[in-house]
């Protein structure tokens, strides 16, 4: 894929300027792209190769957030180029790997001036955004547990008269998760499950589960 095939559509005066302004990048297998905190100068677009995008969590574990493979762009990228900031996360090809970088005086005139970049720029935004929306979901199901262990020893004190229907839309989850649970956690003793409330039995064994210990 070369340079100008990568953005479909582009008018004439966008693909001179992309020609004049525009760069060709090589980048080394296993060699890091960007770096948390390091400033965005430039517009990339992939035109052979990969580039894993992955941030640590708190735990710290790599979490892999996606890949851009030839002909897509870094969300990440597009967003520090809007805000004027720094990346947030790495990049690091995962092979040889070719690409497109547009500095950023360039990419804003693009942006004013050519409807097709606009609409490649924003429609793989959008793509990315969608795809990053689906990992947040994932993540959050996959740590319930551990939420409705902080929220419960951060009620201890009392009995929680919340409904499971409200302590789902506290936590982003479905109410039939938090009832399966809540008797998950009954049947090892951390609470009691009353008519009407909760009773936080075992605080000190449910903050050390919220804390993944």
């Amino acid at each position: 894929m070369d340079n100008l095939s990568a953005i479909p559509g582009l008018e004439a005066e966008a693909r001179a300027l992309i020609a004049t302004a525009g760069r060709s990048v090589s980048i080394a297998g296993g060699q890091g792209v960007f770096h948390p905190g390091s400033p965005c100068t430039a517009f990339l677009v992939v035109t052979a190769g990969s580039v894993k995008v992955s941030t640590v969590t708190d735990s710290g574990r790599e979490l892999l957030l996606y890949r851009v493979g030839p002909g897509q762009t870094c969300v990440l990228t597009t967003a520090a180029l809007l805000a004027q900031g720094d990346y947030d996360a790495e990049g690091i090809a995962e092979a040889d790997t070719a690409a497109l970088a547009i500095p950023r005086a360039a990419f804003e005139d693009l942006l004013a001036r050519s409807p097709a970049f606009r609409r490649f720029v924003f429609s793989s935004y959008g793509e990315r955004l969608r795809d990053l929306i689906g990992l947040v979901q994932e993540v959050s199901q996959r740590h319930v547990d551990r939420r409705l262990a902080r929220f419960l020893v951060e009620r201890a004190e009392a009995p929680v008269t919340m409904t499971h229907q409200e302590i789902a839309a506290e936590l982003g989850t479905a109410r039939e998760v938090v009832s399966r649970l809540l008797k998950q956690f009954a049947g090892e003793g951390l609470v009691v499950l009353e008519r009407r409330h909760i009773v936080v039995s075992e605080p000190a064994r449910l903050s050390r589960l919220a804390q993944g210990l």
